[in-house]
């Protein structure tokens, strides 16, 4: 593993870990993938390097991005911090997808998105049409409180208002304080961007300077989304009103039938592993 630290144009410092393959000449014609994984929120992106140690594993390159306040990612969000979906897929992954590109020049890159790292994903490849060649996205929907069964919706519904109004009070979200939602210490504008789709169901972060849910309706390429029995966080309704929003998009959907939760499949991921290679191998 190689670590590149970088400096985002906000001021925080964050690195991207490489993971190179085995030592084979990709084909001009058929240049190898490389996955970059980006993480779900608040959970740092070491927690995933046995993921990315398993895709290495079966010829493939990876890189794992860690989230601006997150992890081994300086500083710490506080009331300073103003960053959102925004920025974060239209300044801060870009710089990080030039990291990947400069260690891995002849692979394809393929974004793999955990929960909220899966929400990131599809609208950095909205505003960046043929830089992929696909999308992985594992546990990863929306956290629109209509697809949410139970008295889970309901509280999707006043939970993420109270959450972004306890924001915005303090300065940032202190998950470190309150770990409501388990999503750690964040940027208020960040949980205000979440709370907005949990409460609208549609991409419309502060900032925003493209359609989204327009970008997204238009977007064509290969993605497989992955759900995860056990998963309360993101059920198959809500994986599938994410895809929903890509009706020109190649979608391959798959179901881990083994009670994994939201992140067991992180660490016992060897037949999701294996699901994605597949995938990836037909491509």
């Amino acid at each position: 593993m190689e670590t590149v630290p970088i400096q985002l144009p906000g001021g925080t410092t964050t690195p991207v870990r490489l993971f190179p393959g085995p030592e084979h000449p990709a084909r001009i014609d058929a240049p190898r993938p490389v996955v970059v994984i980006l993480p779900g929120l608040g959970i740092p992106a070491g927690y995933y390097e046995p993921v990315a140690e398993a895709l290495t594993g079966h010829g493939f390159d990876a890189a794992l991005c860690e989230l601006p306040g997150q992890g081994d990612s300086r500083p710490r969000p506080g009331p300073d911090s103003d960053y959102g979906y925004q920025e974060l897929v239209a300044v801060d992954l870009p710089a990080m997808f030039e990291v990947v590109h400069e260690r891995f020049l002849d692979s394809t890159p393929y974004l793999l998105g955990h929960s909220m790292g899966g929400q990131l994903g599809v609208l950095y490849a909205s505003r960046n049409p043929g830089r992929l060649g696909g999308l992985i996205l594992v546990a990863a929907g929306t956290p629109y409180y209509r697809h949410h069964a139970g008295i889970r919706g309901p509280g999707l519904l006043l939970g993420s208002a109270a959450m972004s109004i306890t924001a915005s009070v303090a300065g940032f979200w202190p998950g470190d304080r309150l770990d409501v939602a388990g999503f750690g210490r964040q940027s208020r504008l960040l949980i205000s961007d979440w709370a907005r789709l949990a409460r609208s169901g549609r991409f419309e972060p502060r900032g925003a300077d493209v359609d989204y849910e327009q970008r997204l309706a238009e977007l064509s390429l290969p993605v497989l989304s992955v759900t995860v029995e056990g998963d309360d966080m993101t059920p198959v309704p809500a994986a599938r009103h994410l895809l929903e929003k890509m009706p020109a998009a190649d979608v391959t959907t798959w179901h881990q039938s083994r009670p994994l939760g939201h992140n067991g499949w992180i660490r016992d991921n060897a037949d999701t592993v294996d699901r994605i290679s597949a995938w990836l191998k037909d491509r």
